[in-house]
């Protein structure tokens, strides 16, 4: 598995991460429509084998369910292995903010088993929380107490992303980015590398669009749905899938560093370690993708779907 730095950090990660919400939440578009999660016997045997493959860095949440719990109990005899990302709430403007972040990653380290997780990131953080920095001090806090070892944010789009990089704190972003979500492209990667920021891509599939579970999807999603068929296409004539495609054209690049995966089980994990291991996209493959776009930035936000 090919390995990068990231950013600052100086940790060295696999260019395929795993994702774990599917294991401890419903989760996603499945294929009949109803998204299923794996019980905990699959779910501890997806784990041991991104271990085995190579994979080194498993990101969880407090808000994933049952996740760190089934990590913990599934991982404490590898806990050298891997690298742990986990996420809090971005918590702020709250009188209660700074004890209901320590309680959270207090809780975290309890059901993960660990006295140290490596990466702590404000979950989905808006720009404001990020600027504010109230959260991102209590992280800091705990990183003096050894709780954790490096800081960063979660992010949606490209001002809270930009915010993230230019504060000045965060070591680490994990940013949504896809093949039909390039907002980040044009001068947040540069930023990135600028300021050696650890960039992990997530939503690579985009909640499931990108795979051949967007034909599934609602009418009003329409858009969606057009653009995934198009990149189907492209894929077809050169000879690929289109989950191969959409892990491909992330990392064809030096950022992000690496690329979640949010499988819920061993086949669809051994498939992306697969792609990631087939190397970047042929330029021209590359320059066709980026010809196909979504005009609603709001349907690159699953948020906005409202769906499941």
């Amino acid at each position: 598995m090919d390995q990068r730095i990231l950013g600052r950090t100086g940790l060295s990660v696999s260019a395929i991460s795993l994702g774990t919400v599917e294991i401890g939440l419903d989760y996603g578009v499945a294929a009949d429509g109803v998204a299923k999660r794996p019980d905990e016997g699959a779910a501890a045997r997806l784990l041991h084998r991104a271990l085995d493959l190579g994979v080194n860095l498993i990101d969880t949440a407090r808000a994933y369910g049952e996740s760190e719990a089934i990590i913990g109990r599934a991982l404490k005899g590898r806990r050298r292995e891997f690298i742990l990302c986990s996420k809090v709430s971005a918590y702020s403007g709250e009188t209660d903010t700074r004890q209901k972040i320590i309680s959270s990653v207090e809780t975290s380290l309890r059901l993960l088993e660990t006295d140290v997780i490596d990466v702590m990131m404000l979950h989905s953080a808006p720009t404001e929380v990020i600027s504010q920095g109230e959260a991102l001090g209590v992280l800091e806090e705990l990183r003096t107490k050894g709780w954790v070892q490096w800081i960063g944010a979660s992010t949606y789009g490209v001002e809270a992303t930009a915010e993230g990089i230019g504060c000045g704190r965060c070591d680490c972003l994990q940013v949504a980015c896809s093949a039909l979500d390039r907002r980040n492209e044009a001068d947040i990667w540069q930023a990135a590398r600028s300021g050696g920021i650890g960039i992990v891509a997530r939503s690579v599939l985009l909640k499931g669009v990108l795979t051949p579970r967007y034909a599934y999807l609602p009418d009003s999603l329409a858009e969606l749905k057009s653009a995934a068929s198009e990149l189907t296409s492209l894929a077809e004539q050169a000879g690929i899938t289109l989950p191969e495609l959409a892990y491909r054209y992330i990392l064809s690049r030096d950022v992000p560093h690496s690329a979640l995966v949010g499988a819920s089980n061993v086949s669809e994990l051994e498939a992306a370690v697969a792609f990631a291991e087939a190397g970047p996209l042929p330029a021209d493959l590359e320059a066709r993708v980026r010809r196909v776009g979504v005009a609603n930035e709001r349907l690159l936000n699953p948020g906005t779907w409202g769906i499941g």
